[in-house]
């Protein structure tokens, strides 16, 4: 049995991996990042403060928040930095398979990176992608959660409203985000909802080939019609639809799927051999 820590058990993210991680029999101990506040000492799930006592014996360490970096000075387990905003500076986790060997700690990847890696397991004869990801706030976590909904009351009372959560403004309102160098093929757009992601995708075939539908692999359904933020937010699945030409080289392709599980639970299990 794997023994685990996870940092950060008392926000969103910590929570969810511990639930994740204890359904798959793993001993995990739940960790604050520093003295625990009222909230934490009289909630539903049992969080330790921080000490470097705890962490002795275990396996792996998981950061779903800032610890003071002090306490994991001389820990001989693997960290994996699953914070919303990782470390750079690590290997970020592979797309398949577990942790490589002689690699101490790892970062996680977005969400984004990893459904992008499912296209080939879904349609046949893929040549160029490009389009739309509608991204919600879930990503942030608590921070997101709590920064929407305090800049929706702010818009609702008339007030303008605080952006230290967020970073921008996004209460009723659609932001898109300059693609990165080398991302010009994909729009990310900021959208006000707290969870489900979209990524609509525009596919041409490979020269000489016509693209076909495969069968869904595991964790993917495909469904009649186009879902909606709302259908991916009460989905375990990543749910995917395709609209394919009549002459099969073109194809918009569909993909709504909760970021957090498809960018933390899911490569979490896969990477410490758990799914």
């Amino acid at each position: 049995m794997l023994k685990l820590a996870v940092i950060g058990a008392q926000t969103l993210l910590g929570r969810e991996l511990v639930g994740a991680l204890e359904a798959r029999e793993a001993s995990v101990v739940p960790l604050s990042i520093g003295a625990l506040t009222v909230e934490e000492e009289v909630g539903d799930l049992v969080v330790f403060a921080p000490s470097r006592l705890l962490l002795e014996g275990l396996d792996a360490v998981l950061l779903a928040d800032t610890p003071d970096f002090e306490l994991l000075e001389g820990f001989p387990g693997r960290i994996l930095d699953l914070r919303p905003e990782p470390e750079a500076r690590l290997e970020p986790l592979p797309l398949a398979g577990g942790w490589p060997a002689d690699v101490k700690s790892l970062r996680g990847r977005p969400a984004l990176e990893q459904v992008l890696a499912l296209i080939p397991s879904l349609l046949d004869g893929v040549g160029e992608a490009g389009g739309t990801h509608l991204r919600s706030v879930a990503w942030m976590g608590d921070r997101g959660l709590e920064g929407l909904v305090e800049q929706t009351l702010s818009v609702l009372n008339g007030e303008d409203p605080d952006l230290a959560k967020l970073g921008y403004r996004q209460a009723f309102e659609v932001v898109p985000v300059t693609p990165a160098v080398g991302k010009g093929r994909l729009m990310e757009v900021r959208v006000p909802s707290f969870h489900g992601d979209l990524l609509i995708l525009q596919i041409r075939a490979t020269e000489g080939q016509s693209l076909t539908k495969k069968e869904a692999p595991g964790g993917v359904k495909w469904v009649e019609t186009t879902p909606s933020s709302r259908d991916v937010a009460v989905s375990a699945d990543l749910l995917a639809h395709v609209d394919i030409a009549a002459d099969g080289k073109a194809a918009m392709l569909t993909l709504g799927f909760d970021p957090v599980l498809w960018g933390v639970l899911r490569p979490t299990m896969r990477i410490l051999g758990l799914m």
